[in-house]
């Protein structure tokens, strides 16, 4: 029988869960910047909206501790509801095994704060209990310290999760280049999330390929002006 993590992650194979991307929750972590962290999952939902992946987002104590959920991820999904929970651990909630289980998918790529806490219990649980796969995505996701990511990541490696980045999430989706209905706004993506392969695009786009929309408009260079 074929092991079915080596399976790449498709549209069609997976689902996706965002814990407790709040506020509180983010000023809590250390291991990775706090910019960097949003910047990553709001790439990582852009590409599951993108791909039409089903996704489910869980938040804790909204009000009496953790804040409402990053605005930028809320403009992705605006229609997305939201399943609220006192438990640190999401797969306590009957809410939460119920969407998962009503988007039928196995494997289950996973971003949330914090790795160490709401992440482990979950993963582990969800493996234990539920029997799905679990992909972390390890740079959209913050523990307290770089210690309680790292060894929480570990720990979740060792009980059999997958241990995974966004922007290779999302390229296991698109997978060929040729892909021409979503190539484009995987692009987009690139673009504003990817740093350096950004800006490397940019730089393709406007002084090899001379793309008018990327080089005219708004994004005008001005001649300098004579001395």
């Amino acid at each position: 029988m074929t092991d079915p993590k080596l399976e790449v992650l498709t549209p069609q194979n997976c689902q996706l869960i965002f814990i407790d991307q709040q506020p509180q929750m983010a000023l809590g972590v250390q291991s990775i910047d706090r910019q960097v962290l949003k910047n990553n999952v709001v790439a990582l939902a852009k590409a599951a909206k993108v791909f039409k992946i089903p996704t489910t987002i869980t938040t804790v104590e909204t009000q009496s501790f953790s804040g409402y959920t990053y605005p930028e991820l809320l403009d992705v999904f605006p229609d997305q509801k939201l399943l609220e929970r006192t438990s640190m651990n999401s797969w306590d909630d009957k809410k939460v095994r119920n969407a998962l289980e009503k988007n039928g998918r196995n494997k289950v790529v996973v971003s949330g704060l914090w790795t160490e806490v709401c992440n482990n219990s979950f993963a582990l649980c969800a493996m234990l209990e539920g029997g799905y796969e679990i992909y972390m995505v390890a740079d959209a996701s913050g523990g307290t310290s770089k210690e309680a990511h790292d060894y929480a990541m570990q720990r979740m490696i060792q009980a059999g999760a997958v241990p995974v980045t966004w922007q290779q999430v999302m390229l296991e989706w698109q997978r060929d280049w040729a892909r021409r209905e979503t190539y484009d706004a995987v692009m987009a993506i690139v673009r504003e999330h990817s740093g350096g392969y950004g800006m490397g695009v940019d730089y393709v786009y406007t002084m090899v390929h001379k793309t008018p929309q990327r080089t005219s408009g708004l994004h005008e260079v001005l001649a300098p002006v004579p001395a």
